[in-house]
């Protein structure tokens, strides 16, 4: 699995968790792939659920004349991903992670959906 397709399986999984309080990761990783042995997206989805207090502190500190819980869900599953990137996975640069984000949005958002997460995602500090 490329880094765009764990990415993609990795927004549906993390979908899929804040859509239902009844599954743990371990149910919702099982559910979207049926072999998880890609370290890459199990790392995605593992860390972004496992700080997602933290994750979610800082996007709403981004955020204007919003909140996080007026987000339509997957904006706020792909600004998840892409600030669990930006602050805890060093090996990716930080205009490959706002691209992978508005790519993800084109595939499951609208254009609007890209723009609006390119303008919350471009106000953190280039690394």
């Amino acid at each position: 699995m490329k880094r765009r397709e764990a990415r993609e399986k990795a927004i549906q999984t993390l979908f899929q968790l804040d859509n239902t309080e009844q599954l743990s990761v371990d149910e919702a990783i099982m559910y979207i792939v049926e072999d998880p042995k890609n370290v890459f997206y199990e790392k995605l989805v593992r860390g972004t659920f496992d700080n997602k207090a933290v994750i979610d502190h800082t996007i709403a500190e981004k955020l204007e004349n919003w909140s996080l819980d007026r987000l339509p869900k997957i904006e706020r599953t792909v600004l998840r991903l892409a600030v669990y990137e930006l602050l805890y996975d060093t090996e990716t640069p930080h205009r490959v992670v706002l691209n992978e984000a508005i790519e993800l949005c084109k595939v499951f958002g609208d254009e609007k959906s890209g723009r609006f997460v390119n303008g919350v995602l471009s106000k953190f500090a280039v690394s």
